[in-house]
């Protein structure tokens, strides 16, 4: 009778190999190591810009209409010249109003020459009254023609000050220094009184920046109200349109009265001097506002942080391994982020090769050339 537990030798030796390669295979299933290049996060502080949309505005801007109606007769100016205070900008058709000025200048003078003759008529029936020569209503009645003689008499100078002012408002001058537009007239031109709009001028130096900022900076631009500004304080700057950094630094002018309810923003106003008349009223630019990270903050490179669905991620290195950890960010710096939770000063994290990672994935560290040699190389 055989024995049932015997097994030919031939069974044994096949499955003790079917055993070893088993083994073999099991060893080969994890994937290699990822190559990172790794980054020691350090504590510091240090100083970065803060973007806000902004416009320039002018501090004084005026549209002129003419004060008096006639035909535009000259134009002193050159459009979109700077012009001085004071200076002749255009003249109104003034023969009418010569002569309104004229005769109401006569008449002025024939008021006053009939005041006179009456104030002596009162003077001699006054003498006479005394006397008991002349009827006493004799008396009254001169003097009640000497009281509308008086009134005549102002009534001719009002009239003689408005043709004065309709005179010299025939001839407009600059209220300020300023640059002035382009002439909404010409020569031979009719204006009205009020209504016909002749040209906008501006002042131009010094210039302002209107910028609308978040409620939650007020407290923030308060400290910085009024702080001095000069070619050494570049607290304030500004980005012009063809995205270089104006020269001048400006100044904190005021803050708004009030917030909007509607958008939950505040106007602060920026004053900036503008020697070179390079700031043009409505232009948009962008204000940088220089501020500094508090002692010991956390920077690294923002490409070490992975984003995900609007979260902030970096991977930490633990032993060999890189672990997943959320962080969150504070402003940025350049190419460098301030980490305002998550992380602490002397850890690595991973600075390349995030794109191939998984939570807890095993890694070798290797030096940033070694990881481009690793990056396949682009194809035309």
């Amino acid at each position: 009778m055989k024995n049932p537990m015997r097994m030919p030798g031939y069974l044994i030796l096949l499955s003790l190999t079917l055993a070893a390669c088993g083994d073999k295979s099991s060893h080969q299933q994890g994937p290699p190591p990822v190559r990172v290049a790794a980054y020691q996060v350090q504590a510091g502080m240090t100083s970065y810009f803060e973007k806000f949309p902004a416009t320039v505005v002018a501090l004084n801007q005026v549209e002129i209409r003419p004060e008096v109606s006639g035909y535009i007769t000259n134009i002193f100016f050159k459009d979109g010249g700077h012009i001085r205070k004071g200076m002749k900008l255009y003249e109104i058709e003034q023969q009418q109003y010569q002569a309104a000025y004229d005769q109401a200048a006569a008449n002025l003078n024939a008021a006053k020459a009939n005041l006179a003759k009456l104030q002596k008529d009162v003077q001699r029936y006054e003498e006479l009254a005394q006397q008991d020569a002349v009827a006493r209503q004799t008396l009254d009645h001169s003097k009640d023609d000497l009281e509308g003689a008086r009134m005549q008499v102002a009534a001719a100078q009002a009239g003689v000050k408005t043709a004065e002012n309709n005179l010299q408002h025939s001839i407009i001058y600059a209220p300020f220094d300023c640059t002035i537009g382009i002439t909404q007239v010409h020569v031979g031109s009719a204006v009205t009184t009020g209504q016909t709009l002749l040209n906008t001028i501006s002042s131009d130096q010094p210039m302002a920046v209107d910028c609308d900022l978040d409620e939650k900076e007020i407290n923030r631009f308060s400290s910085l109200l009024h702080q001095p500004g000069d070619g050494n304080d570049s607290t304030f700057t500004i980005v012009l349109p063809d995205q270089s950094v104006y020269s001048f630094a400006g100044r904190l002018a005021l803050i708004d009265r009030a917030v909007d309810p509607q958008t939950g923003t505040i106007r602060v106003r920026l004053i900036f001097p503008n020697p070179d008349y390079l700031l043009k009223p409505g232009m948009n630019c962008d204000l940088r506002v220089r501020s500094t990270t508090p002692p010991n903050s956390v920077l690294i490179p923002y490409r070490a942080v992975v984003e995900q669905m609007g979260e902030h991620f970096v991977f930490v290195l633990d032993s060999r391994r890189a672990l997943e950890r959320k962080i969150a960010l504070g402003p940025r710096v350049s190419d460098m982020v301030v980490v305002n939770d998550g992380i602490r000063p002397g850890e690595q994290i991973v600075l390349e090769g995030t794109q191939r990672l998984r939570d807890s994935a095993f890694v070798v560290i290797v030096p940033p050339e070694e990881r481009a040699s690793d990056q396949p190389s682009r194809g035309k």
